[in-house]
């Protein structure tokens, strides 16, 4: 472990440092709104944004991913052969993520590298992407992180945390990835690690102390898939849905795509996109079937996969760390937190 105290007025000269070696993101506004992307040659991630609208997944899982490239042209060589795209890239170095991002990132990795058919796109851009996380002093008054395995000063899945102290940062690398980024960086101030430590401790309890939203997922695991599947307050949570995605499009652990052809003339490229369950196209079938074709379907197949579906397959907790992104940017006030309460207190009469 490698702890050092940084300066902020070396702070831009590390940045400055890493983008030699590393494509840096961080958050920056974006019209009204903060994102993470690509920071420029003189710009610094804006760390006083408490989270952003979406969340960093698409800078290892993009919204829009070219796969493989093809013609169609018999009379040259490699016709109707797939050829893979070159996304390769310089390492990446996100910094100023939050823990509950970082955590989604393990929670998603579930579903692509450690099942039997591993996504090789996936995996390359998370190998080479080192996070640093920043600790949250202040969460959000809709963060319910501490009741999902996380919390505001969570360790897991960085490679760095960091926390503010004013006129400083302290800067703890938690694996090797972590180790030499901060050597990259140069900020060389070293610092006590056993200070360090119970500096963390003390902000990790007062921040823990302000969190006021909690959910309950005690009794999720016990349950019945049929019996919550078919309980009876599915038509009232779906009543004021309107389709839109916006929680599955925030949604840091969200995984879901589609794959489609795009063509001109004998020329076609092969991309993958995000999609969401939210949509009536979702499970259309070739056919016409389709087997969620209903709006209820739909609703109780986001928070049955989320809160008991993931639970049960990889008995990890629930596919959830608490960012409550859905909960704000829900148009029609949908609350995940009251979902999950309720399936996991249903008793079926």
């Amino acid at each position: 472990m490698m702890v050092v105290k940084i300066d902020k007025q070396k702070w831009s000269s590390g940045i400055n440092q890493l983008k030699s070696t590393y494509d840096v993101y961080g958050p920056a506004k974006q019209g009204k709104t903060y994102e993470f992307q690509k920071l420029g040659s003189e710009q610094l991630p804006d760390l006083t944004v408490q989270n952003t609208t979406l969340s960093p997944k698409s800078i290892v899982f993009p919204q829009s991913e070219k796969m493989f490239s093809f013609h169609t042209d018999e009379n040259k060589s490699g016709h109707h052969i797939l050829k893979e795209m070159n996304n390769q890239s310089m390492p990446k170095a996100v910094l100023g993520i939050r823990p509950c991002d970082a955590k989604a990132f393990q929670l998603v990795k579930l579903n692509f590298d450690t099942c039997e058919y591993k996504d090789p796109y996936w995996i390359r851009a998370y190998e080479s992407t080192t996070l640093i996380g920043l600790a949250c002093n202040n969460p959000c008054s809709t963060c319910f992180c501490t009741s999902t395995g996380c919390g505001p000063f969570s360790e897991t899945g960085l490679d760095v945390l960091l926390m503010d102290q004013g006129d400083s940062f302290i800067a703890k690398s938690l694996t090797p990835k972590g180790e030499n980024l901060l050597k990259t960086a140069t900020w060389s101030d070293s610092f006590d690690p056993a200070t360090a430590e119970s500096i963390l401790k003390s902000g990790k309890e007062k921040a823990e102390s302000k969190i006021a939203s909690r959910v309950k997922t005690d009794q999720l695991a016990s349950k019945s898939i049929m019996k919550i599947y078919e309980a009876p307050f599915w038509d009232d949570v779906a009543f004021s849905c309107i389709n839109c995605g916006t929680c599955t499009f925030s949604c840091p652990t969200c995984w879901c795509f589609d794959i489609q052809d795009e063509t001109k003339g004998c020329q076609g490229i092969r991309t993958r996109n995000w999609d969401t369950c939210m949509s009536p196209l979702f499970t259309l079938h070739g056919s016409g079937h389709n087997p969620r074709g209903e709006k209820t379907s739909r609703v109780r197949q986001r928070f049955m996969h989320k809160l008991k579906y993931f639970l049960d397959k990889y008995n990890q907790g629930i596919m959830c760390v608490g960012c409550g992104r859905c909960v704000r940017l829900c148009p029609v006030n949908i609350d995940i937190r009251q979902i999950c309460n309720m399936m996991n207190s249903y008793q079926p009469s």
